[in-house]
């Protein structure tokens, strides 16, 4: 057999077998999870773009022990095969815990301060941090703020929010260490004593169903013995 015949034999084969790959793994169904600050839809324009962004066994190996770089709020992403035409994303976000509003940007930090993202649009479950002070700030640093306590406070009270399933649009320190969360139209002052929080956040989600539609400031800082009851004032 001469050299040209086994080439063409060899070249056929190949081509072949890129067919058969091409036809069998174009990907026909696409599943993600994880996913917090983008859409299905942007993590698949994301992930699935080029030329082969549409065979289920390239991408499997393109993100394979590598995840994917340069993508804000985003840490790695896997492709795992569930079928040849069957892929499922998935998203795994850096982990934040808040967000502060500096020159018209959200900066959003992890657990102990670290500057983790900046964007312009603010990322729903991450709550907003008032009452932080801070001249600047560098991504991959730690927010310049004057007692870095404050950080444990705010993860305590991001995971006990978490925990009693309240979603808090913005959560405000002042000097004191006083603690107000907003939800809507409902301000919630907490006050500033540690050992009574989870408590108050515990009873939290039913007095704001019975603050439905109403607007004003619900004053957990005391309890008013005589009534029973904390104080509602409405704006």
């Amino acid at each position: 057999m001469s050299i040209c015949i086994l080439l063409a034999i060899l070249f056929l084969a190949a081509a072949g077998a890129a067919g058969y790959v091409k036809k069998t793994y174009t990907i026909q169904t696409v599943y993600v999870e994880g996913n917090v600050h983008y859409t299905e839809e942007e993590i698949k324009a994301i992930v699935m773009k080029g030329p082969l962004g549409d065979n289920s066994l390239y991408l499997s190996l393109k993100y394979k022990n590598k995840g994917i770089e340069g993508i804000p709020f985003v840490d790695v992403v896997d492709v795992d095969i569930l079928s040849p035409d069957t892929v499922k994303i998935i998203v795994y976000e850096k982990s934040l815990t808040g967000c502060v509003r500096y020159l018209d940007t959200y900066i959003y930090f992890d657990r102990d301060g670290y500057v983790v993202e900046s964007s312009s649009i603010k990322t729903v479950g991450v709550p907003q941090i008032m009452g932080l002070q801070f001249d600047y700030m560098v991504t991959g640093e730690k927010l310049p703020v004057g007692n870095e306590e404050i950080f444990n406070s705010i993860l305590n009270i991001t995971q006990m929010l978490q925990k009693y399933e309240l979603a808090s649009d913005k959560i405000y320190f002042n000097k004191s260490g006083e603690i107000t969360l907003y939800f809507e139209q409902v301000k919630v002052s907490l006050g500033n004593e540690p050992a009574a929080l989870e408590d108050k956040l515990m009873i939290l989600p039913g007095l704001l169903s019975n603050l439905e539609g109403k607007s004003g400031t619900l004053q957990m800082q005391t309890y008013d013995a005589d009534s029973g009851k904390y104080v509602f004032k409405p704006e």
